[in-house]
């Protein structure tokens, strides 16, 4: 109650229905904004509770993120054999110790230098959530002001030294079939910004899932974004790669295939990262490390460096030019609309400065992240760490309110989007220019894919015939107050002419998705040599392709 006070004096307060939603659209907006930073506040108990997963979610994708939660008075606090004393506590510290940078219960007044110093914790070296839990008497003690607020101070991070730039420089040079990685633990500003010299470096570049926005497609040089779920010509080509210099990236299973043993299996890997943690988890295998700061490095490689692999490089053109973003493998029944071609009908209208919020698990978000052709300057991300159902909206609504002079583009699934549409509220309240485009496939799709994949289509729990309810699309955006269209064959190509895109404020578009969709291509797991399962390496996405393309695609 306190807090609020003193908030609301000082700062913009955007209200929101549910704590996750704080949580998750203060995580969007740091992520967005380049000079403001939002905090969730939240009340003691379930506040902090229903805030737990957009804690997560920042900690697992490395991004900044404050959450101030109330607590009952410091007299009050149950010891440490009761289970609760005051109204509604809980031991919240206790709670998020393991998914965050600092977690602090803060029973008697803190000097404004230790706050602030715990604030900025937040930010560097490696991004992470803070939490602070305020007692209640703690939150209306008398309190002194400091006639300046003390300086912000970023920790130095190490820097790269001349030898190692030298050194990784003539390994860029001389190699016959580099690739060049970027991460999402590079700054976005500072990426775009070295557009030209990237694309002048003559070297391959593609992007992590969480670096997505570092490069766009629209750059000679992008050659996609490889994953256990990325494009197939990206991963066929990072495989057959000679070195691949990775900066900001953790290298993850994700990103390098669950079989991380046959990642780049004849070439060489270096790992610019700044938190040696990720350097020395084993996998992969990584020829040369260097824990410094990403984006110096790579703003002092595009002077030293320069390519030498012509014939690799229009390769890499060849071998995208054969593997289309819409794999014609995929079926898509009668009457729907192929969500493959749908995406690459979005990235087409959306200017370079729409802010581009993919969901975070599912069918939805899988395509996005295998076929949107993201622009420079267009701010595209998601929080696939944790994966978690119903980040879309709140991630939208944070990154819409950090600038909203342009318009945010959303694509959600129709699961996904129920776990957290009470938001729209929220949405509608701020009148955010957000279009939002509801997958409804009446289901959760890659539940229903695994259970028809592995367990020969006994569903349960996954679409409307099995248990699922979901509402009428149509009636919820009239309920609260906002536009509404559907989108069919017949006007996929066209609803960008229509006053609900074109004017600004929030519309839900919905589009009939086929519930036995395909989404192709994967990595699957296959039977090894010794008859247990393994996961396909990169390279060996499903469906397979035929020895004789294989042949044609590979750089001998």
């Amino acid at each position: 109650m306190h807090l609020l006070a003193a908030a609301r004096s000082r700062m913009k307060c955007i209200p929101v229905v549910h704590e996750v939603t704080a949580t998750i659209a203060a995580e969007y907006f740091n992520e967005h904004s380049k000079s403001e930073r939002a905090f969730a506040l939240v009340t003691a108990g379930p506040g902090l509770t229903n805030a737990i997963t957009g804690i997560a979610g920042a900690w697992l994708e490395s991004r900044e993120l404050l959450v101030v939660g109330g607590q009952v008075k410091s007299s009050d606090l149950a010891s440490k054999s009761m289970r609760q004393r005051g109204i509604q506590e809980i031991k919240g510290v206790e709670l998020v110790s393991s998914i965050t940078k600092a977690s602090i219960l803060i029973d008697k007044p803190l000097e404004r230098q230790a706050v602030h110093e715990l604030c900025e914790l937040s930010r560097v070296p490696r991004k992470g959530p803070v939490f602070l839990e305020i007692c209640l008497d703690v939150q209306g003690a008398p309190y002194g002001i400091s006639a300046n607020p003390p300086a912000k101070t970023r920790s130095q991070l190490p820097v790269a030294t001349e030898e190692q730039i030298l050194d990784l420089a003539k390994k860029i040079s001389i190699a016959k079939k580099p690739v060049i990685l970027l991460g999402g633990g590079l700054d976005r500003t500072s990426t775009w910004a070295l557009r030209s010299q990237l694309n002048e470096l003559k070297v391959p570049i593609m992007t992590s899932w969480n670096g997505a926005d570092r490069f766009g497609s629209d750059n000679e040089m992008w050659f996609g974004r490889p994953d256990t779920w990325g494009m197939r010509y990206s991963n066929l080509l990072i495989q057959q790669s000679d070195l691949v210099v990775s900066f900001g990236a953790r290298l993850s299973m994700q990103q390098t295939g669950f079989n991380w043993q046959e990642f780049v299996p004849n070439g060489e890997v270096v790992q610019i990262d700044i938190d040696e943690s990720e350097t020395s988890k084993g996998h992969p295998k990584v020829d040369l490390v260097l824990n410094v700061d990403a984006d110096d490095l790579l703003q002092k490689i595009v002077q030293q460096a320069k390519g030498n692999c012509e014939s690799w490089i229009q390769h890499c053109q060849y071998v995208e030019s054969q593997l289309p973003l819409d794999d014609p493998l995929n079926e898509t029944a009668a009457g729907f609309i192929s969500p493959y071609q749908f995406v690459l009908q979005l990235s087409s209208i959306c200017d370079s400065d729409t802010s581009v919020i993919p969901c975070s698990s599912g069918g939805a978000n899988t395509v996005m992240m295998q076929s949107f052709l993201n622009k420079t300057g267009q701010v595209f991300f998601n929080n696939k760490a944790l994966a978690s159902m119903g980040y879309g909206l709140a991630g939208a609504i944070g990154a819409a309110i950090a600038d909203r002079s342009i318009r945010t583009v959303l694509v959600e699934g129709d699961g996904g989007f129920s776990q957290n549409s009470q938001d729209l509220a929220t949405l509608v309240a701020q009148n955010l220019n957000i279009k939002i485009f509801i997958f409804s496939n009446k289901g959760y799709a890659s539940i229903r894919m695994t259970q028809r994949n592995y367990f020969g289509g006994d569903y349960v729990g996954c679409d409307t015939e099995t248990g699922l309810g979901f509402p009428d699309w149509e009636k919820l955006a009239e309920a609260y107050g906002m536009s509404y269209s559907r989108i069919s064959t017949e006007n996929m190509r066209t609803f960008d002419r229509d006053q609900e895109w074109i004017q600004p404020g929030p519309v839900l578009y919905l589009i009939d998705t086929d519930p036995e969709q395909t989404y192709f291509p994967k990595i699957a797991s296959r039977v090894a040599a010794n008859g247990g399962m393994e996961s396909a390496p990169l390279h060996s996405m499903t469906p397979e392709l035929s020895p004789e393309s294989l042949d044609r695609l590979y750089l001998r």
